[in-house]
């Protein structure tokens, strides 16, 4: 989630009597008209994957001005819920979506929140949402409902704006503490929360906007990336969650584009969300650019790729996409199975 988002954000903390308007979910038709603009040409060495559209789910809230998907998440059953970040109270801060039809449907909303992901917890499989604008961790239950505060306050005196998430094995969760992005300082931070809630550490700081974050596929260390350095980090953890090193691994060549989420796939590679174009960047672990997956050109008025879901044991993928034209879902086949480091957060 980049800076412009912000204003958006602070408008939603606010509107807390709004009823809904109208902008609900819907499926749309593919724009077909020509652009103005051709993506950028992949390089030598990787590949470009052509995403296909499944649906457009939300239009531009007159509330706030825009619209920006976020958080895909899978559950049992297949279906995916994604996030709205700057719905405004009323409207659907969570949609579910049948997979096979593209047809969303409300899952959750309520008066104040501003989520930026969602992921299933392995310790008690609630639903767990950052609340960018609140500094909070929500829990819903599996099927939607009984929201709770799991977390909220300062850490270590500040407050956190959380934007994604993920857990260990145990059930503990590491936040990017997207800290500075209004003021364009490195004050961001990788927090880790223990599973009960009680105790939060800080991991890493003086970092440049934390955003993405996902363990690697055997939960050795954590990948984060840093919105306005446009850089990949990895923190190797020992087995009690501990940091022992922290390198940059990856610099992303965006242009005006930013990076935002991280999803990791069941042979380790990174799916890097782009912020600023709708596009999405893969790595392997080593750092080589394998492929760039692209909205077509002709689909307009988009301008962001957030973040990927990968089915579980399998390589169908399902991207969020926003922009002026809407919030919309594209599918693609990604380059290895999904595993729970891509599927939400």
């Amino acid at each position: 989630m980049r800076r412009t988002t912000l204003r958006s954000l602070a408008g939603i903390a606010a509107l807390t009597t709004l009823a809904l308007t109208g902008c609900g979910t819907q499926q749309g038709l593919a724009d077909d008209s020509p652009a103005a603009d051709s993506p950028a040409a992949a390089g030598p060495a990787e590949r470009t994957i052509t995403a296909k559209r499944l649906a457009r789910l939300t239009q531009p809230h007159e509330q706030t001005g825009m619209t920006l998907l976020e958080g895909p998440l899978l559950d049992a059953k297949g279906r995916l819920l994604v996030v709205d970040v700057t719905a405004p109270a009323g409207e659907p801060k969570m949609i579910r979506v049948d997979v096979r039809t593209g047809k969303g449907t409300p899952f959750h909303t309520d008066e104040r929140g501003a989520y930026t992901s969602a992921q299933y917890s392995p310790h008690d499989g609630r639903i767990y949402l950052t609340d960018y604008a609140h500094g909070e961790i929500v829990s819903l239950a599996p099927g939607g409902g009984d929201r709770q505060v799991f977390f909220t306050g300062k850490v270590d005196g500040a407050a956190m704006h959380p934007d994604d998430l993920a857990f260990d094995r145990s059930g503990n969760l590491y936040v990017s503490d997207s800290r500075g992005l209004s003021e364009g300082t490195a004050e961001g931070r990788v927090v880790r929360i223990s599973r009960d809630g009680k105790k939060a550490t800080v991991l890493a700081d003086q970092l440049a906007a934390t955003n993405g974050i996902s363990f690697d596929a055997e939960y050795r260390g954590l990948w984060f990336s840093e919105l306005t350095e446009n850089r990949i980090s990895y923190l190797r953890l020992d087995d009690q969650g501990e940091v022992t090193s922290r390198h940059t691994a990856i610099r992303v060549d965006g242009g005006l584009a930013q990076t935002d989420s991280i999803a990791v796939d069941a042979d380790g590679n990174l799916y890097q969300g782009l912020h600023g174009r709708a596009a999405m960047a893969v790595y392997d672990r080593h750092g080589a650019r394998l492929a760039t997956v692209e909205v077509p050109a002709r689909h307009r008025g988009l301008e962001s790729a957030t973040n990927v879901a990968i089915t579980p044991g399998g390589t169908r993928a399902y991207l969020t996409v926003s922009g002026p034209a809407g919030g919309y879902v594209y599918t693609f086949d990604a380059l290895a199975e999904g595993i729970r480091q891509s599927n939400g957060g």
